[in-house]
């Protein structure tokens, strides 16, 4: 459980309701889970950033792409709270971090940000998942 939520944040509510935990020690595996992405991208962030920059420049590739303007027209209208809210949801919390990384968002902003988001968004999934899960079952 703890390592599906390193990858895909909804696992983990999902996996521990189906194993039979109980609530809070679900949302602790779930928001250690995508903590622990969270922190390894964002150390490593800076350097793979450097490293792709380097390629598009010995390639010629152009810098802005559509994706990347969308990305950006995302982060300019909600900022780095927008990017951790949709993250365990639209988002893996690989991609949110490699997203917020990019846009040059220091790393303890991050982790701030992506903590609060996966406390909010376990507590509530799990919630569904232990209230809703019988009815999976049937």
């Amino acid at each position: 459980m703890f390592l599906l939520s390193t990858v895909k944040f909804l696992g983990g509510p999902l996996a521990g309701t189906s194993m039979g935990l109980h609530f809070w020690p679900t949302v602790a595996l779930t928001v250690a889970g995508m903590m622990t992405s969270v922190f390894v991208f964002s150390g490593i962030g800076g350097v793979w950033m450097q490293h792709r920059q380097k390629q598009r420049r010995l390639r010629r590739e152009p810098i802005f792409t559509k994706r990347s303007r969308n990305i950006i027209k995302v982060f300019r209208k909600f900022g780095m709270g927008g990017i951790a809210f949709l993250t365990p949801v639209l988002l893996s919390p690989i991609g949110g971090t490699v997203i917020a990384t990019l846009l040059g968002v220091p790393r303890p902003r991050i982790l701030l940000h992506m903590f609060w988001s996966a406390v909010l968004w376990g507590g509530a999934l799990t919630f569904a998942s232990v209230r809703f899960g019988h009815m999976l079952h049937h």
